[in-house]
């Protein structure tokens, strides 16, 4: 994986936008992946309830770690609940949970008859999306520990296509913080009910867009630009890409140094005159 410490969160995600098929294929050929990869292959085709998932210790991490779910392992007996619930009965425990990791798991996963039936994990092809799924997470979670904003940016491409609603944004904790920090909506807004949030949003964006590319990247823009600042503003510049560059430019250069000042204001003014 390459190193975007020090970088700006753009430049790094050009560079990931560049890169990122290669780092994946790289990432999945590390030993420690390689070897969970292997493990899970050998086993899944064993695998047939949602009991026998939470009893194999390999299989089982690899899904968690796979869907983001590794906090969650501890709790065994409430996975297998949800992965033995009826999607078509409301008070289910699946239906009941309100993180859509649990969600994108138990479709992903597709154990039936009470969780004592699975065809899919026979099949070679499913495991192959279950395996891109585990190497795109931990690209994902490995950019994250670099850069919290980038790590955030990728997490939203990967959820777009999930996207049917803002319910389905809102109830997701971590894409109603993406796009409250792009359209500047303060945090505030949480508490109130979720129809006057889902209002709201609709006066700042059209959902829509989000299937135009050039529409998705502006708004990945704007989120950039507003995480970054704010990070700069809280770490009152330290670590920044920005005097990172000026102090080797004073210990790499003539040793004189032309200090150059930013309004910060009116570049957050001008971002988000986009969106008007």
């Amino acid at each position: 994986m390459l190193t975007i410490s020090g970088m700006s969160s753009r430049l790094a995600l050009s560079l990931i936008d560049r890169t990122q098929a290669k780092q994946l294929q790289q990432l999945a050929q590390e030993p420690q992946h390689a070897r969970a990869i292997s493990r899970f292959r050998e086993k899944i085709a064993d695998i047939h309830t949602a009991s026998d998932l939470v009893n194999d210790y390999d299989t089982y991490s690899f899904v968690m770690k796979a869907f983001d779910l590794e906090d969650q392992m501890f709790g065994k007996a409430m996975m297998r609940e949800i992965l033995s619930s009826d999607p078509a009965d409301k008070s289910s425990l699946v239906n009941r949970l309100t993180d859509p990791r649990f969600r994108k798991l138990y479709n992903a996963l597709g154990f039936t008859a009470g969780g004592t039936q699975n065809t899919n994990t026979a099949s070679t092809a499913w495991q192959d999306t279950i395996v891109d799924q585990y190497v795109s997470q931990q690209f994902i979670n490995g950019e994250r520990e670099q850069n919290a904003t980038v790590g955030s940016v990728l997490e939203f491409r990967q959820k777009l296509g999930g996207v049917s609603s803002w319910y389905s944004i809102l109830k997701d904790k971590d894409m109603a913080q993406f796009m409250r920090t792009a359209l500047g909506v303060p945090d505030d807004v949480i508490r109130l009910d979720v129809e006057r949030q889902k209002e709201i949003f609709e006066g700042k964006f059209d959902l829509g867009k989000l299937k135009d590319p050039a529409a998705v990247d502006n708004l990945i823009t704007h989120f950039v630009a507003a995480s970054d600042a704010k990070d700069f503003a809280n770490n009152g510049g330290a670590g920044s890409a920005a005097v990172t560059l000026m102090q080797s430019a004073i210990q790499g250069g003539s040793g004189q140094f032309v200090p150059a000042t930013f309004d910060l204001t009116a570049i957050a003014t001008f971002s988000a005159s986009r969106y008007r």
